[in-house]
């Protein structure tokens, strides 16, 4: 009787196994580099371009620099001295002051005003592609044509906002040379150049809301205000809180606007924290860089707060 002999299946050598091993390895390894090669440039322009400025300037503010010692390199350590010279200036309070007033209230109506547009555009109507449009000119246009634009029709003698206060029957205004009104101007201005980018940011949130709340609650019998309050605004609350939160960063540090309209005068008038740290530093024969990086040290650090505040909230929308 013979008995049928059953192959048993073989066993991969060892040998096969390692060579396997091996492979995934190499394209482990591959893809690692590959993944390197993309993220070194990048890291070498953060390093190159905010890591290494925000280290000189907090080495600037750090130590007692003058002209000769700023060449030279061998400036001494000073530690607080230049925070505490900057604390108890007293620029230092009308400064703070006006970059506050400057930032809350630009921030308001621009917000505002960006809203009333973006719901005014979410309707359906001929031209409206067009308009929308005609409003990101602001945003489009270099800011020193923006700043230069805003001087000239808040000149005193010729410019035409003046020119329209007398047709109505009121006297002309200094804007840019009251001390009274020199703010309000760049405000003013500020607020212009701002609206398009609310408008755009809150008109793609409203895009997302669906239609089919609205036509529900019109058959409930709720007027447009009424959707507006408890459909809209609710639903645009997340894009609004980081419409806000990136129109707060960039406003506290605006300077080329005030510094082209009013250089922060007539006196300290229009003076903020980005415009008293380039006079420290930049805007006298004996500049003070110490004491003008620290007040970028100041506002660096304010801007940073709202910063991670806005990274919290983003954080929270998409947990």
């Amino acid at each position: 009787m013979t008995i049928a002999r059953v192959d048993r299946p073989r066993r991969a050598p060892a040998a096969a196994a390692g060579a396997g091993d091996t492979g995934a390895r190499s394209v482990r390894r591959r893809r690692r580099l590959t993944a390197l090669a993309f993220v070194t440039p990048l890291l070498a322009y953060l390093a190159a371009f905010y890591v290494y400025p925000l280290y000189r300037n907090l080495d600037l503010s750090l130590r007692d620099y003058t002209v000769r010692s700023f060449v030279a390199g061998d400036a001494p350590f000073s530690g607080w001295d230049n925070f505490r010279t900057v604390l108890d200036d007293p620029t230092f309070g009308p400064a703070m002051r006006h970059t506050l007033v400057f930032t809350f209230v630009s921030i308001a109506f621009q917000y505002v005003s960006g809203l009333a547009l973006a719901v005014f555009f979410n309707r359906r109507f001929r031209l409206s592609t067009v308009l929308r449009a005609l409003f990101l000119i602001p945003w489009l246009l270099p800011l020193i044509v923006s700043a230069s634009t805003w001087s000239w029709m808040f000149n005193s003698e010729s410019g035409v906002v003046n020119y329209f206060l007398h047709f109505v029957g009121i006297d002309p205004v200094g804007w840019l040379t009251s001390p009274d009104w020199a703010l309000t101007a760049v405000i003013v201005a500020n607020i212009w150049i701002g609206i398009p980018f609310n408008l755009v940011i809150l008109y793609s949130g409203l895009q997302n809301i669906p239609g089919e709340l609205y036509e529900a609650a019109a058959l409930d019998g709720a007027g447009a205000w009424q959707q507006f309050r408890r459909i809209t605004f609710p639903l645009l609350r997340p894009v609004s809180a980081i419409t806000l939160l990136l129109g707060l960063v960039y406003t506290l540090k605006v300077f080329d606007l005030i510094w082209i309209m009013t250089k922060g005068g007539p006196g300290d008038a229009s003076s903020t924290l980005a415009t008293w740290s380039y006079q420290l530093g930049f805007g006298t024969l004996l500049p003070k860089f110490g004491p003008g990086a620290a007040v970028g040290d100041i506002l660096i650090l304010i801007a940073l707060v709202f910063g991670l505040l806005y990274i919290r909230v983003q954080r929270r929308q998409e947990a």
